[in-house]
């Protein structure tokens, strides 16, 4: 419900609860390494170099297997887009992968094949993020790659125009046609009023139509300079031998002017807010959110363990009494990304079953939630929902391509020594403390609720929402 929309690829989702053999492997994981898995260890493993244009440098030395990712991050996305802009970021993502004067758009994905590597890229509200995943012997060929089209990127009229139609139709496949994803663009510019947040990160359509190449030449200019961005690599490679062809490749490349500051921030909510959207469904659709501060708050940790305790698996409260007890819906869960500069939202999703209203899931989610208010969690339900996050976040670590993804997007939005931090927050929470923020954030003139009314073909119009 919550989870930015992507570009051309798919980077780490966002925490979910793993089956029961791989949490088991995680654990035992977690165990072999130890209290220093993710914490007390990973600032002497990463190397942090800013070179004198101002990229930040990460390269963490991993040898568990003859393999590499090269991924850059800029700190740009649907948060720095401003009204008839909207998805300029993301429509740029697509054009990077156009070619610059010495590899074609076409020779791009060609290089990266033959050489048996695998490139991407995504598009989210604070970063955009590209990668390539080699044989560690290759690392020099992402790098270079990468060099060449932050620095001597070609976006022609020709391949503009073409592309410009396919992220249109994008737009439509992903969002105008898919009553749950419209159901959430229409909640999120709903409860966020005035910050960037509130847009798709596709954009609005009057927007995207309105685009042009002078435009995305701007975007380019202003966002993709190495003052912006972060250079990750991870995998079987030694740092003294990387750095100086780094500082060759990318040490040349001039510094930008320093991109817009942000300075909208949203203000408080003073009371609930209710959308409705008749679209053509079988069955309704059910949103909640509330506005919660994002990773750089303290509170993010008992968040991030209430979102499990309500919504994170088979077994949570949310699932148990919705769907087994009261058999009011096929699925509810909870949903809560901290990965955000600015403060963003915490949701609750469901599904009601055939004769089943909105209405109705509403207020069983509702009597949940007030119960944990009043009467607390159980320590045994604490330390699952613990578990089952420590379990995701050390599978993260058992992959190159995943400890990246995870460096980039926590340096372009804090600090990726927060990392180091994050599984000795997730552990010190206590059932007071989620408590505390459910009775803090989860209240009604905190929330906003989008309710999907379904109609039969033909009688709702586009987009129909009051």
């Amino acid at each position: 419900m919550l989870r930015d929309e992507r570009g051309r690829g798919t980077g780490l989702r966002g925490a979910k609860a793993p089956r029961f053999a791989q949490w088991i492997a995680a654990l035992l994981l977690s165990l072999m390494l130890g209290p220093p898995a993710c914490a007390g260890t990973l600032a002497e493993r990463v190397s942090e170099t800013t070179l004198a244009n101002g990229l930040k440098v990460l390269i963490l030395e991993d040898p568990k297997a003859p393999v590499v990712t090269v991924q850059v991050w800029y700190r740009v996305g649907g948060r720095n887009e401003l009204p008839g802009e909207t998805g300029i970021s993301h429509m740029l993502e697509h054009m990077m992968f156009k070619g610059t004067p010495t590899v074609s758009g076409k020779e791009f994905d060609a290089l990266v094949s033959r050489n048996g590597g695998e490139d991407n890229a995504e598009t989210q509200r604070d970063f955009t993020g590209y990668y390539e995943d080699f044989a560690a012997d290759r690392v020099e060929l992402g790098l270079r790659l990468e060099a060449d089209r932050m620095a001597n990127l070609l976006i022609s009229e020709e391949d503009y125009k073409s592309e410009h139609q396919v992220v249109i139709e994008e737009r439509r496949l992903r969002i105008d046609d898919q009553p749950a994803n419209l159901l959430s663009e229409v909640m999120t510019a709903t409860s966020i009023l005035a910050q960037g947040y509130r847009n798709p990160v596709l954009g609005w359509p009057s927007d995207m139509e309105a685009w042009t190449r002078e435009a995305l030449v701007r975007w380019y200019k202003t966002y993709y300079a190495p003052n912006d961005a972060v250079l990750v690599v991870v995998g079987a490679i030694k740092k003294d031998e990387l750095l100086p062809k780094i500082q060759s490749l990318f040490g040349a490349i001039p510094r930008g002017p320093d991109p817009p500051k942000v300075i909208t921030t949203e203000p408080p909510q003073l009371g609930e807010r209710r959308v409705y959207l008749r679209r053509e469904a079988e069955l309704p659709l059910l949103f909640v959110v509330h506005h919660v501060p994002p990773l750089t708050d303290p509170d993010s940790f008992p968040l991030s363990v209430l979102a499990g305790i309500l919504g994170g698996g088979e077994s949570a409260r949310f699932n148990q009494k919705v769907v087994y007890e009261k058999q009011l819906a096929s699925y509810a869960g909870a949903d809560y990304n901290p990965v955000h500069i600015d403060p963003f939202l915490f949701g609750f999703s469901a599904g009601p079953l055939p004769g089943k209203t909105a209405e109705e899931v509403e207020q069983a989610l509702t009597a949940e939630v007030e119960r944990l208010q009043k009467d607390g969690v159980t320590e045994r339900e604490l330390q699952k929902a613990k578990n089952q996050i420590e379990a995701d976040f050390v599978f993260s670590l058992d992959s190159a391509h995943r400890m990246g993804v995870l460096l980039g997007r926590y340096e372009s939005v804090a600090s990726w020594k927060l990392l180091d931090g994050y599984l000795d927050g997730v552990r010190k929470v206590t059932v007071a403390d989620v408590q505390r923020v459910a009775q803090k954030y989860l209240v009604p003139e905190n929330r906003t609720v989008a309710i999907l009314i379904p109609v039969k073909p033909g009688t709702a119009p586009a987009g129909a929402a009051k």
